[in-house]
């Protein structure tokens, strides 16, 4: 599967259906992909890829049949069996993500994970870094894909046919999938760069734009895990290059 810059790669968009159960009829096998840490003041960009077997109906509650309770959960989860609990990894806490990337694991055909760090970040800009970071998951799949569902709205570059879903994560469960995989892989990254540049935080925020994350770089200026570009990391820059020209009066 070529992938590589979105100039390169002729995008073979698709425009299916999205009403019902629409993800069980994709050209299979399909794969799903998503990113995190776009907004982030460090640390990469993570993508995940994942394909799940096409087998893997989610079970249907005849009408009527269901508590409110259980409908009421089933508009936030897949219903997929050996996956329950399976929904957008917006709405799980980490326990929960790191016992589904378990089982995701062990269930799916295949998946991969794909990395942007900052220093490419600055250079092509976070945009082109999500989607290069995405191309990257995909083509390190074990399996070839027929299809791609992307979350969000723009196209991927690579070669397979591919349709964008705004709210994919909570629309399509290899979306989710990935969704879960990108932020369990891109936490643990950010734990371990906490032991490497120490006093930031990392482990605790994630490299997200928190007040405590911000009153660090103030502190201790930006390391090269920050994106320079970013507002509240270019902040920082910017005094501390001011500073070497005031006079001190």
């Amino acid at each position: 599967m070529a992938s590589g810059d979105s100039s390169q790669v002729q995008c073979r968009l698709l425009d299916l259906p999205t009403r019902g159960y629409f993800w069980e009829r994709f050209p299979q096998p399909h794969a799903g992909v998503d990113e995190v840490g776009r907004g982030c003041l460090s640390g990469p960009v993570v993508a995940a890829a994942v394909i799940l077997p096409p087998e893997l109906k989610a079970y249907k509650p005849r009408q009527g049949s269901a508590s409110a309770a259980a409908r009421k959960r089933a508009r936030r989860e897949f219903g997929l069996p050996g996956l329950n609990g399976l929904a957008d990894s917006k709405l799980l806490d980490a326990e929960k993500r790191a016992d589904l990337a378990v089982r995701i694991k062990r269930c799916c055909l295949s998946w991969a994970v794909g990395v942007c760090w900052p220093r490419e970040i600055e250079r092509i800009n976070i945009h082109q870094a999500s989607l290069v970071a995405m191309a990257r998951a995909l083509g390190k799949l074990r399996t070839t894909p027929a299809f791609v569902a992307v979350d969000g709205v723009h196209p991927v570059p690579v070669s397979t046919p591919q349709q964008a879903f705004v709210d994919g994560d909570a629309l399509i469960p290899s979306i989710a999938a990935a969704s879960i995989l990108a932020k369990t892989a891109r936490d643990r990254m950010m734990v371990a760069l906490d032991k490497r540049f120490p006093g930031y935080g990392f482990a605790n925020h994630k490299g997200y734009a928190t007040d405590e994350h911000r009153e660090a770089i103030r502190r201790l200026g930006a390391c090269v895990m920050h994106r320079r570009s970013f507002k509240g990391v270019d902040d920082a820059y910017r005094t501390e290059r001011e500073s070497l020209w005031l006079p001190d009066i």
